[in-house]
């Protein structure tokens, strides 16, 4: 199977993410998705987006397929963006030819930009020497051992550093890439792109890489019910006696089938569905934030301050600053 990546017709910023053999198969495919698919809704000062070969010839991807570029390096030396979607391995020696096409093109104001294992890339480049990166945790050690010039961030999902983009483990490359859709093209241009990819519009880049909510496991037809029950009217209070009540079980037993059937306890999965509604609101940008915690269960603003910090690492002024949606 050979994959070919088109120049899109269109005038805005360049996109060019590297191919190499060994290709990192879903890095290329979310830059591929986010930069190079087509968005008519968009209008015409959307990415172009187009692949440069990094090896000779058809390439090897994870995933027992081949892949070949529409281009050779040379294409590197027009992008505006360029793109490492991962690296064939940690120790895996970078040719110095990329190294010094990449220099050469944030040298003339090109941003770079790495996923996952893609920042020994960059880092080989010199340019991150004396700022700050991450990548996955367990690279992390590996990437402060060789580039001791480079302050290794461990925790954060991304980190930007002079016109240059970290990013840790392949999820967190949309999150950067997403947030680069928002410093392109605006808060609404980047919430419409993760409502096409079916995610969340924003982690910020400083929460942790380690997800604190675990994803539900099912949510069995018993149980459903109760769910959006909850969820319906966050503001009331749901303690477990009321829920088990709902339910018609025991506490004890209401407990275990909950666990059973979302991966979590009820205390937090509650808090978590209040967490996402507040962020909703946060995002209108009109209610105040007591308001908002009333609205989601909270109870006050002090609370909501404080499950924020502690699931996302920042405040909810902080969020709504940053990532409130565009107003019509």
């Amino acid at each position: 199977m050979t994959i070919y990546v088109k120049i899109m017709p269109n005038a805005g910023p360049f996109v060019v993410a590297l191919l190499y053999d060994g290709l990192c198969t879903f890095e290329f495919g979310i830059t591929a998705e986010i930069f190079g698919l087509a968005r008519p809704e968009m209008g015409t000062n959307w990415y172009r987006f187009a692949s440069s070969a990094v090896d000779d010839g058809p390439m090897r991807a994870h995933g027992g397929f081949s892949v070949m570029a529409d281009h050779g390096p040379e294409i590197i030396d027009e992008a505006d963006v360029i793109v490492v979607p991962g690296w064939r391995g940690a120790d895996s020696p970078v040719p110095e030819a990329l190294l010094t096409r990449l220099r050469a093109a944030h040298a003339r104001g090109a941003r770079l930009a790495s996923i996952c294992s893609g920042a020994f890339v960059l880092a080989a480049t010199g340019l991150l020497d004396g700022g700050a990166a991450t990548t996955h945790w367990r690279y992390a050690e590996k990437l402060r051992e060789r580039f001791p010039k480079i302050a290794v961030d461990d925790a954060s999902l991304y980190r930007q550093h002079n016109r240059i983009s970290t990013s840790a483990g392949s999820a967190a490359g949309i999150d950067l890439m997403i947030e680069m859709v928002r410093q392109d093209f605006g808060p609404a241009a980047a919430n419409s792109v993760a409502r096409r990819l079916v995610m969340a519009a924003h982690r910020a880049g400083g929460q942790a890489q380690f997800l604190e909510r675990p994803v539900a496991m099912r949510e069995s037809a018993g149980i459903g019910p109760l769910l959006d029950a909850v969820r319906a009217h966050l503001g009331e209070d749901w303690p477990i006696s009321r829920m088990a009540k709902t339910m018609g079980m025991s506490p004890r037993t209401f407990v275990r089938r909950f666990a059973e059937a979302t991966g979590q306890s009820p205390g937090d999965w509650l808090a978590d569905e209040r967490l996402e509604e507040a962020k909703r609101l946060l995002m209108l940008g009109d209610p105040a934030m007591e308001d908002v915690a009333m609205a989601v269960g909270f109870g006050s603003a002090h609370t909501l301050r404080h499950h924020f910090r502690q699931r996302l690492g920042i405040s909810p002024s902080e969020y709504r600053a940053r990532f409130m949606a565009e107003r019509a």
